[in-house]
């Protein structure tokens, strides 16, 4: 593949100059640039084509690098930082001056995170600079957990892929917005609620189906979705579809030659399995050239509430 690199040297030589470069993390690859810096951050938007109103999450090498980015870090904040930092969860507070607009879709706040992938910390770390860093695809699409994933979709637009390997995690943040004392999730994700409410309490949840200006990112009724059109169902279809469907299973396998391609995420019924596997799983799919793919909801608890949020918003089809 070309100008993907293995160097997390160069990458940081890349991010210092103002160039873009996708950077593995434990849930999908982010497409990264140096986030104090508007003009570098503009490329960011135009090699996805990403609207402007959609804001962009802030990554840090280690927790001292919060004021840099945060003006704010409730005791609440502080708690779950402590807990789950470095890892999948985003959290939404006040931002400083330092902060381009551009950044945050004019918002006085930021989405900030430690990534739980070593070598996009190493590469922080020698940048010396937070990095801006939405998933690394169209805008839209679905999400790449693997570094061929961002070289076809996007490998020409951007200066280069560090390849990091598989994501382990395999779905984006928990997004949660500190205002004081009070925690909304505004996007499920890689932790899921109920360890959430463990540690603080009653958590509040933001339903964005209908956001046209979120305020996190992940929001937008259509997110997150394949080329090829999806459809949600409640279980596995017992008779053969009349064109070429694809499936999408968590746990039940199909009779034999049912559907033109088949994805069983989880045999075992294992949500973390299932979240690993689940956007690899759709880009085969997608790839398939398929008439359309049916895809059975999750349990609607832990991990499984983040996967069908994906599925809703991957299935979602503006009126015409």
């Amino acid at each position: 593949m070309s100008n993907v690199i293995t160097s997390p040297e160069l990458a940081a030589a890349i991010l210092k100059q103002g160039g873009l470069v996708a950077l593995p993390t434990e849930t999908v690859y982010g497409l990264g640039a140096n986030a104090l810096d508007a003009v570098a951050v503009a490329k960011i938007f135009a090699a996805k084509e990403r609207p402007f109103f959609d804001p962009l999450i802030v990554h840090l090498a280690d927790i001292d690098w919060l004021p840099r980015v945060a003006a704010v870090f409730p005791k609440v904040a502080r708690q779950l930082a402590q807990r789950f930092w470095p890892g999948p969860m985003t959290l939404v507070l006040p931002k400083t001056q330092a902060v381009p607009g551009l950044v945050t879709s004019g918002l006085e706040s930021v989405g900030v995170r430690i990534p739980d992938h070593e070598l996009t910390r190493q590469v922080l770390r020698l940048a010396n600079v937070p990095v801006a860093a939405p998933s690394a695809n169209p805008f839209g699409r679905l999400s790449p957990t693997a570094a061929e994933h961002v070289q076809k979709q996007l490998g020409g637009r951007i200066d280069a892929i560090l390849d990091g390997g598989p994501c382990r995690v395999g779905v984006e943040s928990t997004i949660l917005r500190i205002d004081g004392d009070r925690v909304t999730q505004l996007r499920p994700g890689g932790i899921p609620l109920e360890q959430i409410e463990e540690l603080v309490g009653r958590v509040d949840v933001e339903e964005s189906s209908s956001a046209d200006k979120p305020t996190a990112p992940g929001m937008l009724a259509s997110h997150y979705a394949p080329r090829t059109p999806l459809t949600i169902v409640d279980q596995v279809p017992t008779t053969a579809p009349r064109s070429r469907i694809g499936l999408l299973s968590f746990q039940t396998s199909p009779s034999l030659g049912l559907f033109a391609a088949v994805e069983v995420l989880s045999p075992g019924g294992d949500l973390i399995e299932g979240t690993a596997r689940f956007f690899q799983a759709l880009h085969r799919l997608d790839g398939e050239g398929l008439d359309g793919i049916l895809a059975t909801r999750f349990p609607d608890e832990g991990l499984g509430r983040a996967l069908n949020d994906r599925l809703k918003r991957a299935a979602h089809r503006e009126p015409k």
